[in-house]
């Protein structure tokens, strides 16, 4: 069947913006082809540093005819009515239409058979409107007497179908008006700028890959990702150096070259002083380079980067690359030089001064205003935090913010905390204090290293929780997909510093302090931010046990209980819950559980009261009724001494010896006896099982 091919090669396209611009292309390909009825195996779209190469395979040669149905009046209705669907449908007559029986009587349908049209003459529209509604973050328009935006100017249209040249030229206004530049579509295509000059004919995809391959391009992002990968390590490798991981790094350069080598620069003996990071930071941000390391893991006077022009067999011509490269990143290390000797002729604590002038946010006053709320509450929290030395907390936490008023970190805002630990360990501060400095941002990201250390646990989590405090209590809450102040990464930041560390910390208490910290800005705003600012920890806190693959089910059940703050006792509930259910007793009582919930619940609907409430023991008839009652007593006892020890285990424990009696009650007794004192008594051992079952769990949210 025949097969799409289209490339819009344009100037280079920031790698950054390439994988996003691919997918989006596919997606408003793949909608526009199933808007227009026509079937596809598969749309697939690749970037480059200068293209966007969009397949679309197996598409059919015209679209399918269509019968449309259009419901009109009803059988005598006025005239006016009748007339106006008439006129409205271009019919000479009403009789043009059908009349048909309906369950509200009888109406007349307009039937109209659409012949199906060529692909060939559809696809047109459908690329004229995709290519029109493709977002950019930002886009230019370039040259004259055109409204169309690009992300960087288009040099030309390649679009074929079954072979031949499509009938398209994209125009002004989505397809009506002048051609935009003269783009029209050939079937010509080249390769590399400097070593693929040669244009070649595309027929389909088969033709154009291998066209490109010739002209020195390689089409694949994935073979691109490997071969950049591959030819760093063994670079790496032939000078007894590692390849420093780097995942991000590789998928950008991976949209910088078209026919990716690589060269191995060095770096200044001088500069090998500086901190590892400060290397890192200035060839990864700026120049996109790989840093290397010796064996035993440090940084090597090393590195390597990428290029786009394969001619590297020529000594010269690779000689003159390696040169300039080396020259560029000279100059970058000689800044940042500059600036690690200039920032260590004042003393951080020296510092914390200028961060008055540096605004937080506007109703949440300056950092130095933020740095002095969280002084006070990470003292607060330090006496929930084993082996958190008070001292220690308020002078990390005093100087945390103040390298933001460092020429490095105004130069790399990545290394803000970084460099914090290096200027404090040159003035002395204690080794606890520095590292509390570099981690109080942590952990940024779900893979990010979660702080361990009693102070630095401190100061991360006053950090985070004043933030969320301050913004819950002025409405600047997350909505949607929008989250500009990154309140969902704090929030995730404090639950993995309690969980992983297993803190033991009452939210509430650390929310209202972190209120009062803030003296009397927010007024009654911050108190009654907490309540809400624990339903969203409480959504977080799910998210990321589901990210640990707890059953979403077992999550709510334990969170439905309600009136809990403490992460970690939450966490244990949950997984001793999910223990008790894999066992054959806690299943079988779910089961049971399902069971006497469903009778209690029909039962109280249909006689209009509840059977809460103990049962009268005297009233009991059967031998399997009284054991069922001495045993809910008896596992109620056991669950609540287990549950105030926070004994998770010895509750569901407590929970599984009610299995064989409440198997026995439903075997022997009947729930509906005639007599009607018996059948309200039954009914409260039911209500019974509910009640102690849900002591450690809400099991009416568990999924049987």
């Amino acid at each position: 069947m025949p097969e799409l091919v289209l490339e819009l090669r344009s100037e280079e396209i920031p790698a950054r913006m390439q994988a996003a611009a691919a997918a989006e292309l596919q997606r408003l390909m793949e909608r526009g082809l199933d808007n227009a009825g026509l079937t596809y195996d598969s749309v697939v779209c690749f970037p480059t540093s200068r293209r966007l190469a969009l397949m679309a395979f197996n598409l059919p040669e015209r679209q399918p005819d269509v019968t449309e149905e259009k419901k009109g009046p009803k059988l005598g209705a006025p005239d006016q009515a009748i007339q106006g669907f008439v006129k409205a449908n271009q019919l000479s007559d009403i009789s043009e239409a059908e009349i048909r029986d309906t369950d509200k009587g009888q109406f007349y349908f307009l039937v109209r058979k659409i012949a199906g049209r060529p692909t060939r003459d559809v696809l047109p529209e459908l690329l004229q409107e995709a290519i029109w509604a493709l977002p950019w973050p930002k886009s230019m328009r370039w040259g004259e007497g055109s409204s169309f935006r690009w992300v960087r100017p288009l040099k030309s249209i390649l679009a074929v179908f079954d072979g031949e040249t499509l009938d398209f030229a994209l125009r002004e206004g989505g397809g009506k008006g002048e051609v935009v530049h003269g783009l029209t579509a050939t079937d010509q295509a080249s390769g590399h700028p400097f070593m693929g000059k040669k244009a070649f004919t595309v027929t389909d995809f088969e033709s154009y890959n291998r066209g490109l391959a010739e002209g020195y391009v390689i089409l694949l992002p994935g073979v691109r990702r490997e071969l950049i990968e591959m030819l760093a390590r063994e670079a790496a490798e032939e000078r007894g150096l590692k390849l420093k991981k780097d995942a991000g790094l590789l998928d950008e350069v991976t949209g910088l070259a078209e026919m990716p080598q690589v060269v191995v620069g060095d770096i200044d003996a001088e500069f090998m002083e500086l901190p590892p990071e400060v290397l890192t930071t200035s060839m990864r941000s700026h120049q996109k380079y790989f840093a290397l390391e010796t064996p035993e893991g440090k940084l090597a006077p090393q590195f390597v980067f990428v290029t786009d022009i394969e001619s590297l067999a020529e000594t010269k011509r690779r000689a003159n690359i390696k040169a300039g490269n080396e020259r560029v990143l000279r100059a970058r290390l000689a800044d940042a030089q500059f600036f690690w000797e200039q920032d260590r002729k004042a003393s951080l604590q020296s510092r914390v001064g200028a961060l008055k002038e540096i605004v937080f946010h506007e109703k949440l006053g300056s950092l130095e205003d933020k740095v002095d709320r969280v002084t006070a509450l990470a003292v607060e929290l330090a006496r929930h935090i084993e082996g958190a030395d008070t001292d220690r907390v308020r002078s990390a936490a005093r100087l945390c913010k103040a390298d933001l008023t460092t020429g490095m970190v105004g130069e790399f805002p990545e290394l803000q905390g970084i460099m914090g630990r290096y200027y404090a360990e040159q003035d002395g501060e204690h080794a606890e204090v520095a590292q509390a400095i570099a981690e109080h941002y942590a952990p940024l990201g779900p893979n990010d290293r979660c702080p361990s250390a009693p102070v630095s646990v401190a100061v991360a989590l006053a950090d985070k929780i004043d933030t969320l405090v301050g913004f819950w209590a002025i409405g600047e809450t997350p909505t949607g997909s929008k989250d500009p102040y990154a309140l969902r990464r704090a929030a995730l930041g404090v639950i993995r510093l309690l969980d992983e560390n297993a803190l033991r910390l009452p939210l509430l208490d650390a929310f209202t302090a972190a209120a009062r910290s803030y003296g009397g800005a927010l007024g009654r705003a911050g108190e009654e931010a907490a309540p809400e600012l624990l339903a969203f920890f409480a959504d977080r806190f799910k998210v990321a046990l589901r990210d640990q693959g707890v059953r979403h089910d077992l999550i709510a059940a334990v969170f439905a209980l309600g009136g809990e703050d403490d992460l970690v006792r939450l966490h244990r509930r949950v997984d001793a819950l999910q223990g008790f259910l894999l066992s054959d007793d806690g299943a079988n009582l779910l089961t049971a559980y399902g069971r006497a919930a469903n009778i209690l619940r029909i039962e109280e609907k249909k006689d209009g009261v509840s059977y809460d409430g103990e049962p009268d023991l005297r009233r009991l008839e059967q031998d399997d009724e009284k054991a069922l009652a001495a045993a809910l007593d008896k596992a109620t006892e056991l669950a609540d001494t287990a549950l105030d020890a926070e004994d998770f285990a010895a509750a569901m424990s407590a929970m599984a010896a009610l299995r064989q009696p409440v198997d026995a009650f439903f075997d022997h007794v009947t729930v509906n006896a005639e007599d009607t004192t018996l059948r309200e008594n039954r009914l409260k051992l039911l209500s019974g099982i509910v009640a102690t079952l849900n002591k450690v769990a809400d099991f009416s949210r568990i999924e049987g």
